[in-house]
């Protein structure tokens, strides 16, 4: 993949942006002399920049929201590690509440693997129905998608259905969810996830926009190299031309989430997580195109 046309990281760090966006992982820090950064701007320029907490897949519900805080966002996609299936209608709403209560809105839920009936799949959109959450990120079977158009029809809940690269027997491109959601109701959509989308051929960017009118969330990430065998780094340490996915989602003014899926250091996330957070404040900081 080329890379003359991504930022180097040494040019990105001399903009102060990046070193602000630290500044949440330090108690009470707001803002400082020096760096152009202040607490009511909008690094993200109107995106709604979030979390994925399988993120944080190896801490419980109180540390995953106060991580998601120390990097200063304010959206998440909550997976079930944090909100668990078999929970009560009111249990699911108590959960989301405590992440709306830390100034945190859940936009999104899941990856929910759905089976081919009625039940599994209702049982989805129920689960996200009661707490709140307007959107799924799933895995449905391929032949359910008449289940599908029902219950998003029911529900008025959106679909994001998860592209998971070249090993994925449903759906390994985002081209492949998009194609097979043409015949149905609008709601039925896709979760771009930009890494799994590189290794399946797929050039983010050119998907997301290619797609725009059915992309309801964007997993961030970056990654070593579009093998098979491809591992998780840090936003901007990999292959990904992140310039230009930043750049996509704002010349389509995307409404929904971009959450970051950081899938490296599970044990320790929150360094890396911060680190990418921060790359991706100084992206925007210097460019507003995908060119």
């Amino acid at each position: 993949m080329q890379t003359s046309h991504l930022f180097s990281r040494r040019e990105l760090m001399k903009h102060s942006i990046a070193a602000a966006a630290l500044l949440p992982l330090v108690p009470g820090a707001k803002s400082a002399p020096g760096y152009a950064y202040a607490e009511e701007a909008d690094p993200f320029k109107g995106l709604k920049i979030g979390v994925a907490t399988y993120t944080f897949r190896k801490f419980p519900l109180e540390a995953t929201i106060k991580g998601v805080q120390r990097v200063g966002l304010h959206y998440v996609s909550i997976k079930d590690f944090h909100l668990a299936r078999n929970t009560t209608a009111a249990e699911r709403k108590t959960i989301a509440q405590k992440f709306k209560d830390a100034g945190i809105t859940p936009l999104s839920c899941g990856n929910i693997t759905m089976d081919n009936t009625e039940k599994g799949v209702r049982d989805a959109f129920e689960y996200a129905r009661d707490a709140g959450i307007p959107t799924i990120v799933c895995s449905p079977h391929p032949d359910s998608f008449a289940i599908l158009d029902k219950m998003v029809k029911e529900f008025d809940l959106k679909l994001a259905i998860h592209n998971h690269g070249p090993e994925d027997g449903r759906f390994p491109s985002p081209y492949d969810v998009y194609k097979a959601a043409q015949p149905y109701d609008k709601r039925i959509g896709l979760c771009v996830d930009v890494g799994h989308s590189a290794r399946a051929g797929a050039e983010p960017a050119e998907a997301i926009l290619k797609c725009r009118d059915r992309v309801y969330d964007v997993h961030l990430k970056d990654i070593a190299d579009t093998g098979k065998t491809s591992h998780p780094v840090e936003s901007g340490r990999g292959v990904l031309n992140l310039k230009a996915i930043m750049g996509a989602l704002l010349e389509i003014k995307f409404p929904y989430m971009a959450d970051f899926e950081y899938e490296k250091d599970a044990d320790d996330p929150l360094p890396g997580l911060a680190e990418s957070v921060g790359y991706t404040k100084a992206l925007l900081a210097c460019a507003s195109t995908r060119k």
